[in-house]
């Protein structure tokens, strides 16, 4: 089978993938979501909670498609780790830039100084979407140009931060923050160990965080406990990184630093996939072992669920085993339908979505955040921001029920990125870092 063949799948899996990502993270109202499209409270697991980990599982499955080969080859390590660890970087500081936009603490938002800080942070955005719009040598000065005035307004930014911004509760742990970590921690094992060595390091994982978290009695006085606010993780966020942790809870994280232990493992569970995937086997010998795989980590979950409950926010071991076996049974089918028996027609959305997933992502959270962020007061004298308008305007009026009307908003959400995507792939334009 070869490289384009295999990434097909891929694609397509990573294009399901972010395409659940953007309709459960954008309804029109959090108090009217259908169940299966919320988080679980708290053990437990529902469908919106595959989709994370199947996000890490397919950043692991990419990492032997993209490095075997030069792996084999003897390839100069130096340079990939360097490419390793400023994808690692610029990842990460998407994240905290996510976390801090658009006001980054400025509390007199109507001062000059704030002003010039929007107006920079415009020219920086924008600059590097349009970088990305003329890929390729023969733009290369144009890019070039694009690039120095992306550096110029950061550090205007950087610059105007000494003085007006407040970032003593930026969230530090998120979600592309977590992404960065397990891909960088996926990728170096995956380069500089064997695949069984891969394999019993994510299972050491998986039993060493299972250990700390059920045999570690937590300093304050409380026993070992999977409770949010008084387990292991919980302390040690709270201790290491005070109050930048989630504003919803302020006390413990869902990317906590512990927990990114058995998240490495789900990365690594992708990384033995695509291993698996460049083999030199069959269609059907590799779908089988996908299957019985998938199979068997779910029925380990199942087991182990009854000791470390299956728990998201806390990405217990049992978790990660869990969809891990979910993920691969996904993956599995979409290599049976698209590559071993080539039922593509139905795949083109979902291969557009693929391709820019970390672009479709990061639009996706600035936009929502601008739309919230735009606020005036309405005839009726309250407050309203323009993402609440739009939902109030456009789509309570035409359902009856407001679940519908919020699960078409989410809807909406997704037909609209995927507009924007399908116009980066139609010109070609992947949007990588």
């Amino acid at each position: 089978m070869n490289n384009q063949q295999r990434l097909l799948s891929l694609d397509i899996f990573r294009g399901i993938t972010i395409a659940g990502m953007t309709l459960v993270n954008n309804p029109g109202s959090w108090e009217t979501v259908y169940p299966p499209l919320l988080h679980a409270d708290w053990h437990g697991v529902t469908p919106t909670d595959w989709v994370f980990p199947f996000f890490l599982f397919i950043v692991g499955v990419a990492i032997p498609l993209a490095l075997g080969r030069r792996k084999e080859a003897g390839a100069d390590m130096g340079a990939i780790h360097r490419k390793i660890g400023r994808r690692v970087l610029v990842i990460f500081g998407f994240g905290l830039l996510l976390a801090a936009y658009p006001h980054f603490g400025i509390e007199d938002r109507q001062s000059g100084l704030a002003r010039l800080h929007y107006a920079l942070l415009a020219v920086f955005l924008l600059s590097l979407f349009v970088r990305e719009l003329y890929p390729g040598e023969a733009h290369g000065a144009l890019r070039r140009s694009l690039g120095y005035s992306a550096l110029g307004a950061a550090a205007g930014m950087a610059l105007i931060g000494i003085f007006i911004y407040d970032l003593s509760s930026l969230r530090i742990p998120g979600v592309l923050q977590r992404i960065a970590l397990v891909y960088g921690a996926s990728a170096m094992l995956y380069l500089h160990t064997s695949p069984r060595g891969q394999f019993r390091i994510a299972v050491g994982l998986l039993l060493g965080y299972w250990a700390m978290m059920t045999l570690i009695p937590v300093p304050g006085g409380y026993p070992p406990n999977l409770e949010p606010e008084t387990n292991l993780g919980a302390w040690l966020d709270r201790t290491l990184m005070g109050g930048h942790l989630w504003s919803q809870s302020k006390v413990w994280d869902p990317e906590g630093l512990l927990s990114t232990l058995p998240a490495i493992s789900s990365g690594l569970a992708g990384v033995l996939t695509g291993e698996w995937l460049r083999s030199d086997r069959s269609h059907y010998e590799k779908i089988a072992g996908m299957m019985a795989v998938g199979a068997g980590l779910l029925a380990i979950s199942f087991v182990w669920d009854m000791a470390f409950p299956i728990n998201k926010k806390i990405w217990t071991s049992s978790y990660v085993c869990y969809t891990s076996g979910v993920a691969l049974l996904g993956l599995g089918l979409v290599y049976w339908l698209a590559d071993a028996k080539g039922y593509r027609r139905w795949t083109k959305p979902f291969v557009v979505y693929g391709m820019n997933a970390l672009f479709v992502y990061i639009a996706t959270g600035l936009l929502v955040k601008l739309f919230v962020s735009i606020k005036w007061t309405d005839a009726a004298g309250e407050d309203i921001n323009a993402l609440g308008w739009l939902y109030q305007t456009l789509f309570v009026p035409a359902f009856e029920s407001p679940y519908n009307a919020s699960l078409a908003y989410g809807l909406f959400n997704v037909a609209f990125f995927l507009g924007l995507a399908w116009i980066l792939y139609a010109r070609k334009i992947f949007i990588r870092v």
